[in-house]
């Protein structure tokens, strides 16, 4: 069955291989890209996906968040089911996929995902416990059809922490670029509209995610986005503040970070949502990253962007979007100065946006 095809009424639908099996794509590409000795380099490209994902491997911050332990007079195994088949890893540890049998028909099997955290070497139980807490209040606070439902946060019978989510069968968004290459325009364009609503939600919300990248981006087996791992968000405005407060710090993978985090002392957390949401739609237009960092003179290929988008011609990359409407938009995204910069809400109200149809699946919920 084809991944992605059009009808003749305009619409589309996406099938995804299910996320066991993007699991195991991933850890025999895992195996291959660490597994090569020193120099065993070949043809790769200095900016493919893969060649970034063995750096995160390597080097990416443990993105854990963290709980207090309430009361609970059911475990793990007895709400949510039996944790089987791994669906993902990271550096807070693993995600699995918990089975539970309906009590009323036996027949019937509900599934959930289920997260489990690692302490941090050194790290005190109440440090642990506060950055749980942290994630869990505000991913459990979104509810948004292209945010990921957490649902719950308890101890397993390890006394690990392990917060409860929908499932998504459909895998993440990264492991889909891995194995398509790169995705069709109608498809990614869909996956990007999905992806702004559910931005443009959480700043309404007053949350920043500060960490948008595929690997974060989950998929249903039709095409519905999820956006998850809320380890680096942050909250920007109180319910009771009309203005937003500026953030600091560097967090993030490599290629998704806005260059005023290198540069300014302090900046929006929007506009830094904004722009990873830009690199993301390049990704899966061409399979790989504009650049490796976003500051001058550190990376030739956003050095030689920063000239490039000032002239006629433009910026490669970019003007290979056919849709003049399209090239403007992310163009206006990756403005690297964020005063500029679009937000969320102007992206969807864009008329290239305006115009993306999104599939069945993508629209249910609203």
């Amino acid at each position: 069955m084809k991944r992605f095809w059009m009808h003749e009424d305009g619409g589309h639908e996406h099938h995804l291989k299910s996320a066991k099996r993007q699991e195991k794509l991933s850890y025999l590409v895992q195996n291959f890209v660490l597994g090569r000795k020193k120099g065993e380099h070949g043809d790769e490209q200095p900016l493919s996906l893969m060649a970034n994902w063995a750096d995160q491997l390597r080097n990416d911050k443990d993105k854990l968040a963290s709980v207090k332990e309430g009361p609970s007079s059911l475990t793990l195994v007895q709400k949510y089911g039996k944790c089987q088949e791994v669906i993902g890893r990271g550096a807070f540890g693993i995600v699995r996929v918990a089975h539970k049998t309906d009590a009323k028909d036996p027949k019937r099997e509900q599934l959930f995902a289920v997260k489990e955290f690692r302490q941090r070497p050194g790290e005190s139980d109440k440090h642990y416990q506060k950055r749980l807490t942290s994630e869990f209040c505000i991913s459990s606070s979104m509810q948004h059809p292209n945010v990921i439902n957490t649902l719950d946060l308890l101890k397993d019978d390890k006394g690990d922490y392990c917060e409860v989510m929908e499932y998504c069968a459909g895998g993440d968004l990264y492991t889909l670029i891995l194995a398509a290459g790169k995705l069709e325009v109608l498809e990614a364009d869909c996956y990007f509209k999905q992806l702004m609503r559910g931005v443009e939600y959480m700043h309404e919300m007053g949350v920043a995610h500060r960490d948008l990248k595929p690997e974060n981006l989950l998929l249903t087996q039709h095409g519905a986005i999820k956006i998850t791992d809320f380890g680096n968000g942050e909250c920007f405005r109180m319910a009771w503040e009309n203005e937003a407060h500026m953030t600091a710090g560097l967090c993030g993978s490599a290629p998704y970070i806005a260059p005023e985090e290198y540069t300014d002392q302090e900046f929006d957390p929007r506009a830094v949502d904004v722009w990873a949401c830009g690199i993301i739609y390049m990704a899966m237009r061409t399979g790989r990253h504009l650049w490796r960092v976003a500051q001058k003179g550190e990376d030739e290929f956003f050095t030689r962007y920063l000239e490039d988008r000032k002239e006629e011609e433009g910026f490669r990359p970019i003007e290979v979007l056919k849709r003049r409407q399209c090239r403007n938009v992310i163009y206006s995204i990756l403005d690297p100065n964020p005063v500029r910069r679009l937000t969320a809400h102007q992206v969807m109200f864009s008329e290239w946006v305006k115009d993306i149809n999104v599939c069945k699946a993508g629209n249910e919920g609203f």
